[in-house]
């Protein structure tokens, strides 16, 4: 008894990689419009108000004192356009998933990466206090602008 192959042509393969990429690009330009993707390429704060568990934060930055001088993505981005952007993808993929999935916390709470941001920015636009702050604890435990500010931003 002698064995053929059965070999897929490869217009066939073309027509099955098409499909695919375009169902995908379906799903996924559906998903970008419907979450309103694109308010959040923008500076406006009011876009990260568009998830319920993001108002508390949202009001709380309405009364402080940084609604007159910053925006969320000033303190929640790293400097500089590459990193600011790899930042929002990394964040808004995470973000994603988890209300995709429901799994988050209510209220939300912020990560180690992004903490490590906004330390990072409250140091960068209040360099001459934190640089007189620190500079009597040296040898110690590096200080934490939000450890003891963690509520200027949002209060």
């Amino acid at each position: 008894m002698v064995r053929t192959t059965r070999i897929i042509p490869f217009a066939a393969v073309g027509i099955l990689l098409m499909v695919a990429v375009g169902t995908a690009a379906g799903i996924g330009g559906y998903t970008f419009f419907y979450a309103d993707g694109a308010a959040y390429m923008t500076n406006d704060p009011a876009a990260c108000a568009n998830c319920h568990v993001m108002q508390s934060q949202y009001d709380g930055w309405i009364k402080s004192s940084h609604r007159n001088v910053a925006v969320c993505n000033d303190c929640h981005t790293p400097e500089g356009p590459l990193n600011k952007w790899i930042s929002k993808a990394r964040n808004g993929w995470n973000h994603s998933k988890a209300f995709t999935t429901g799994n988050y916390p209510d209220p939300i709470r912020i990560n180690q990466f992004n903490t490590e941001i906004v330390e990072q920015r409250c140091r960068s636009c209040h360099a001459s206090i934190a640089e007189t702050i620190e500079a009597p604890h040296h040898g110690g435990e590096p200080m934490s602008c939000i450890r003891c500010h963690h509520n200027v931003g949002h209060p």
